[in-house]
């Protein structure tokens, strides 16, 4: 364990410096991004119910059941 420091003063203030070097992101990205996710999964949900539809659709057609 040689270069380990086990000072947790040293630890918190390290900590605070790299906390410091951090670049947060304001609350319009965060509000943007939060939005683009939401209609990213809408759209992925969307685009799995019209293919699992259209596979069902061929399923019972070649099994010929529910028709």
């Amino acid at each position: 364990m040689s270069g380990v420091a086990l000072n947790p003063a040293k630890f918190i203030r390290e900590v605070r410096s790299e906390v410091k070097k951090v670049t947060w992101p304001t609350r319009r990205e965060t509000l943007i991004n939060t939005g683009l996710v939401f209609a990213m999964g809408a759209i992925a949900a969307i685009f799995f119910f019209i293919a699992d539809q259209i596979i069902g659709i061929g399923v019972r057609a070649l099994f010929g059941v529910g028709l």
